[in-house]
């Protein structure tokens, strides 16, 4: 990509913009990251560790007084402020791309939408696991017609978390949009709408299950699609035996995945895009999953499929690209309107204990 690179502000410094998006960022060409905010002493250190060329602010107002230097804000902060600093970047003139959620409700995510169409500005969500590579293995092993018909879709992500680690994302106050629903929830939504398109009805049993917790911490959403597919979707913390991560059954074969894409822990451990040798998000042949019909897996059924490299660069590359030459938007926000509809049914059928129509 030609140009000057655009000059981004990253807003938070925890999980979220250390792990995820201050290495993808750095790591793409056309951007460059140029400021951190966060009032952390220790992250701010952190940050002129990790990229000594980098700026710190104590205040995402820094950005605001000075936007003309800025391209492009980044928000990572947690949940309950990603509607007000976007809707601040945006009246800064500057284009905006929110971790997921995006909002607390539709409605929110959809007055952001607007607001950014009436200024002319790119807004994007971080659905990161739409490049995850079982997801996206699956998404070729449909289109290519492997599968047959898809009738039944189940996705796992739960984790075997007994211990609470505290913080907002643990809080039972509504206004920190705390819980598993809106946390993992919002990965397992959206992967089932862009594989099977808009859903007509939900049903959810969300559960405290730790001591002292406060969020939902074990949630089942089941969702029926108006192509006809039912998605059953897991998000636990407390489940101590872990289930496949995918396990989709067509009208041909049905395709069964274990383990999670490694591009997360591999960002943990400091390992970086392009940084060595190794091609990035690839896993070995003994975690492929496997595609037949008949068979468990367990018991030797079905044949290996290569799992194509996760790749969660595409998701900034395609963000520099729909910036420096108008590229499309790789998330919109509407499409994170749709997926908070379904988590907002989702959150009333487990509190009224009906199914919810859309």
């Amino acid at each position: 990509m030609t140009g000057t690179p655009l000059r981004v502000g990253l807003v938070g410094y925890g999980l979220a913009g250390s792990v995820f998006h201050a290495p993808l960022i750095a790591a793409t060409q056309g951007l460059t990251l140029d400021t951190v905010v966060t009032s952390n002493p220790e992250r701010q250190a952190q940050a002129r560790a990790e990229y000594p060329d980098v700026r710190v602010a104590a205040s995402a107002d820094e950005l605001w007084a000075r936007a003309d230097e800025l391209d492009l804000i980044v928000v990572a902060s947690p949940n309950k402020t990603h509607v007000p600093l976007a809707t601040a970047a945006l009246e800064a003139g500057l284009p905006v791309v929110v971790d997921k959620p995006v909002a607390g409700t539709a409605a929110q995510a959809r007055a952001l939408a607007e607001l950014a169409e009436k200024r002319g500005l790119l807004l994007s969500v971080f659905q990161n696991r739409r490049w995850d590579n079982d997801f996206l293995t699956l998404r070729r092993l449909i289109a290519d017609g492997e599968l047959g018909e898809v009738y039944r879709f189940e996705s796992r992500f739960e984790r075997w978390r007994p211990q609470l680690k505290g913080g907002w994302r643990e809080s039972g106050d509504p206004a920190e949009i705390g819980g598993l629903l809106y946390d993992l929830g919002s990965h397992v939504v959206d992967q089932a709408l862009v594989l099977f398109g808009p859903v007509t009805s939900v049903y959810a049993e969300a559960d405290v299950r730790r001591e002292g917790a406060q969020a939902d911490d074990d949630t089942f959403i089941a969702l029926t699609h108006e192509s006809g597919v039912r998605s059953h979707l897991y998000v636990s913390a407390t489940t101590a035996q872990l289930g496949p991560r995918f396990r989709v059954l067509g009208s041909k074969a049905g395709y069964v995945k274990h383990g999670l894409d490694p591009q997360e822990a591999a960002l943990r451990d400091g390992s970086r895009p392009g940084a060595s040798g190794a091609e990035w998000g690839a896993e070995p042949e003994e975690l492929w999953g496997r595609l037949g019909a008949g068979e468990s897996p367990v018991t030797g059924g079905g044949s290996p499929v290569p799992t194509l490299p996760g790749d969660y660069p595409a998701y900034y590359a395609a963000v520099a690209r729909a910036l420096h030459a108008g590229g499309p938007n790789p998330v919109t926000a509407q499409e994170a309107a749709a997926a908070l509809d379904v988590l907002e049914a989702a959150r009333r059928s487990a509190a009224e204990k009906v199914t919810v129509t859309l």
